[in-house]
């Protein structure tokens, strides 16, 4: 018998997130993002439940690369551009579409000779201050773009907002205007928001948006969850019971005896841990869903294990089911109690686990 942790991944959740995409930015073309195995769903299987996308944002290379070998037809984008100038040929072959967002990117492609011209997208950094290029270079560098040989005649703008999830916070403003005097006198197809920009700034909407966690059914907005968003989690992480213990008042549970009964009470043993990419960190009272009820973590997490409360869940047996996010117990939630976003959760689960998918058809 395989080990009960187990991450179900739901194929149609993600098509109807994607569809939700559409319905928000109905005249803008898509460019996915599935960068980091898809945020932890598996690059390709991503990729082919998201066919009705119009573009696939990546990291690197070897992410396309195994998007190509999937045989992904897509145009498919590398979002931090070449690392050096002897990708450049592989990416031609490859016919991936590069962001430029740095000085060094830009005499690369100057010095290079390929087979075939290469589409640029160039970065303008509008306040992130994280890649691109300030908005008082932006015509000195599509000029030396556009004379050069390697670049393919049409080159797109775009930038990214750095509290796009704040829908309050003025910079988002400041970001989206400088964007449009930068574009201003630019011809061009362009492209400003991404999850949170989708869902709370329809002027952002531009040429092209760049869902990414939104298509995972996880809302990036500091106010709301997916649900709240129209959204369906595509991730959840399951296990089972696989021991019920009643203890008695006072008895201390798991590593560093952090926390002790304050009563006789039942407590279940649920095989999954940080080894299964459960956050450590998370404390007492995060919540964990058994026989799909609310009851609490209990101490500290485990390698392979972790601890929950069961008064709540008196009858509960081993070989029960638990949910530790997903479907009825959102990551966003999760996230709050580890102090972290879910990225990081989403991206940590481990590959040891079976991943068992449905909603193909």
């Amino acid at each position: 018998m395989t080990r009960p942790a187990r991450v179900v991944i739901n194929l149609s959740a993600l098509r109807h997130n994607l569809a939700r995409v559409h319905e928000l930015a109905p005249a803008c073309k898509i460019m996915a993002i599935v960068k980091a195995d898809g945020y932890g769903h598996g690059l390709t299987r991503v990729a082919h439940a998201l066919a009705a996308a119009d573009a696939f944002g990546v990291a690197c290379l070897e992410e396309a690369r195994e998007l190509r070998g999937a045989g992904i037809k897509q145009p498919i984008i590398l979002l931090e551009g070449p690392y050096s100038a002897n990708e450049l040929t592989k990416i031609v072959n490859l016919g991936l579409d590069i962001v430029i967002h740095d000085v060094t990117q830009v005499e690369m492609l100057e010095r290079a000779v390929l087979p075939r011209a290469v589409v640029v997208w160039l970065k303008v950094d509008t306040g992130m201050h994280r890649l691109g290029f300030l908005p008082e270079a932006i015509t000195r560098i599509w000029q030396r773009l556009n004379d050069c040989k390697a670049v393919a005649d049409k080159i797109y703008l775009m930038t990214h907002l750095a509290v796009a999830n704040e829908r309050d916070n003025p910079m988002n403003h400041a970001q989206i205007e400088c964007f449009h005097k930068v574009c201003a006198n630019l011809a061009t197809e362009t492209s400003i928001a991404n999850s949170a920009s989708i869902l709370a700034f329809p002027d952002t909407h531009a040429d092209w948006v760049r869902p990414g966690l939104m298509l995972y059914g996880v809302s990036p907005l500091c106010d709301s969850s997916g649900v709240d968003e129209g959204l369906k989690p595509v991730m959840t992480l399951k296990s089972e019971l696989i021991a019920v213990k009643n203890l008695r008042a006072n008895d201390p549970v798991g590593y560093g005896a952090t926390w002790r009964c304050p009563e006789d009470m039942p407590v279940g043993i649920v095989a999954a841990g940080y080894g299964d990419g459960y956050p450590r960190h998370a404390p007492s009272g995060t919540p964990v869903l058994v026989n799909g009820e609310r009851v609490a973590l209990i101490g500290r997490a485990s390698m392979d294990m972790l601890i929950v409360d069961l008064r709540k869940q008196p009858r509960a047996k081993v070989g029960d089911p638990v949910v530790l996010w997903g479907e009825g117990l959102p990551v966003e939630e999760l996230a709050r109690y580890a102090d972290t976003i879910p990225y990081e959760l989403l991206c940590a689960v481990h590959k040891r686990l079976q991943f068992i998918e449905y909603g193909k058809g």
